[in-house]
């Protein structure tokens, strides 16, 4: 249901087109939640359908502007209003963790050096989209930094975490 208030949310801002919509995803909420363009286009279909937004506007080759509708502007506001609940951490990282005596300490440290490796990657990328959003200010840049800033967070601390791991095999 994650996809749907995703895209209520950005057609509470104004009419778009599925094209419109997916440019602004991929732009902003791709490292939050990420979806294809058939997802985005099926759940466009289901919200139209369960009247939550309406086509606007229809233009050459099939495209369709769609606005929100006052229901699925309440079910925006719904879905905000209701704290989210807590899923199960299923980690296959941790999981190996586990079993690190199973592999030689050399193949052990790999598991850790690959993961600080790519929380590494992960902190550039995140670095390079706060240098792209720094000077906006409509409110998808400036809520998405704040979502931004727990990847950063999260990306730290995983650098870290696994700095520590190969520290506390070597010891």
């Amino acid at each position: 249901m994650t996809l749907r208030h995703a895209l209520l949310g950005l057609l509470d801002d104004e009419p778009a087109s599925g094209y419109d919509l997916m440019k602004v995803f991929n732009s902003s909420m791709a490292n939050v939640w990420p979806a294809t363009q058939s997802q985005v286009y099926t759940e466009l279909n289901k919200m139209s359908d369960a009247e939550l937004i309406t086509v606007s506007a229809e233009g050459a080759r099939g495209r369709k502007d769609y606005a929100i509708t006052d229901a699925g502007r309440a079910e925006l506001r719904d879905w905000m209003r209701t704290p989210p609940k807590p899923k199960a951490i299923r980690s296959d990282l941790l999981l190996r963790v586990f079993f690190l005596d199973v592999v030689s300490p050399a193949d052990a440290r790999s598991v850790f050096t690959a993961h600080r490796d790519s929380a590494i990657a992960q902190r550039k990328q995140l670095d390079e989209i706060v240098g792209q959003i720094a000077s906006n200010v409509d409110p998808i840049s400036t809520n998405g930094r704040i979502a931004l800033e727990f990847g950063l967070r999260k990306a730290d601390m995983e650098i870290g975490w696994a700095q520590w791991a190969l520290e506390r095999l070597d010891s």
